[in-house]
């Protein structure tokens, strides 16, 4: 490939700032098609971004010639079929997260695009932008000596929405595979995966407390590095305030920071305290596309594969009590 040609499945909200120009002002790339089931909300997309072609049929989007590469910004429910009929159409894919509804989807995906061989990629940019790799390098020069523990605590009040009881996919298990939790929690637990290796065992508990939709509003967990570091996490969509903190605490000072807002990232240990306000892009998956069509060009390496993808989905199912 001289350039990657994208085409997007599902060009709903997520794609009008956090990923959609991230295909067209990434170096090396462009956007050749979109598709959403609703033709006129296709066209409409297409109109409004400089899109050339759209489509309201997924197949015709992957047969497409002009498209050498899809991204994939459905729900859930949807993420494995769309990535095995990419695959066997020979063309590489980039699909949203949570990557599947399970992890045996997620297997299915892998080996599927291996058997293709062609690269299957998981939208956890987090791992490409500034703020996190920056958390990442005060880890790399043990600039809080050796990590220990960390700690997640995430709590929100309910939405409106969800108040109101008006259709909500992200709270549809047969949509979503879970509730805010499989919607959030990935986020959370595949950045630290990305800075102290791979989870390898996870338990935990999870239920529905304020019974405003079917999917869980609640869960705690506890989980174990490969490394020993050891961890828990708290996560309620039903509080009463918003609290949004990860700790990473190690033998010489600690590291506190949020996964989804733009607070400074905290430093404590023999030195003092440092503060570093780092913000995020406008269209923030674009420092990861990039690496995605580095990759691809073969002058650059993702950071975030099906295979991390998977095990992000497979610590969930863990926490869960699966398999």
């Amino acid at each position: 490939m001289d350039s990657i040609r994208w085409g997007i499945i599902g060009c709903g909200d997520v794609c009008e700032v956090k990923s959609g120009p991230g295909f067209q002002n990434a170096d090396g790339s462009s956007l050749a098609a979109v598709m959403r089931r609703n033709a006129s909300m296709a066209e409409d997309f297409a109109s409004r971004h400089n899109v050339k072609k759209w489509y309201d049929n997924a197949g015709d989007l992957i047969n497409d010639p002009d498209v050498n590469a899809v991204y994939i910004a459905t729900p859930p429910s949807t993420h494995k079929e769309y990535t095995i009929a990419v695959a066997n159409a020979g063309k590489p894919v980039y699909v949203e997260k949570p990557m599947a509804m399970n992890y045996a989807e997620c297997v299915s995906m892998t080996e599927c695009c291996g058997e293709n061989n062609v690269p299957l990629f998981v939208a956890y940019y987090r791992r490409a932008l500034p703020r996190f790799l920056k958390i990442k390098s005060l880890l790399e020069e043990r600039a809080i000596g050796d990590v220990r523990f960390v700690n997640i605590v995430l709590h929100q009040k309910p939405f409106p929405i969800d108040v109101a009881g008006d259709e909500n996919w992200r709270v549809d298990p047969a949509v979503a595979g879970g509730g805010y939790f499989y919607d959030l929690a990935p986020h959370m637990l595949d950045i630290l995966q990305f800075f102290l290796g791979d989870i390898t065992s996870a338990g935990g508990n999870h239920s529905n407390q304020a019974g405003l939709y079917a999917a869980e509003d609640s869960v705690s967990a506890s989980f174990v590095f490969g490394s020993g570091i050891q961890g828990t996490g708290v996560w309620n969509f039903c509080a009463f305030d918003d609290l949004d903190r990860t700790e990473i605490v190690g033998s010489g000072g600690k590291i506190t920071f949020s996964t989804f807002g733009n607070d400074p990232v905290i430093l404590e240990n023999g030195n003092g305290i440092s503060e570093f306000p780092i913000e995020n892009p406008l269209h923030i998956q674009q420092p990861l596309i990039q690496t995605v069509v580095d990759d691809l060009l073969g002058i650059g390496t993702c950071p975030s594969t099906g295979d991390t993808g998977a095990r992000t989905n497979w610590v969930m199912c863990r926490i869960f009590g699966g398999e």
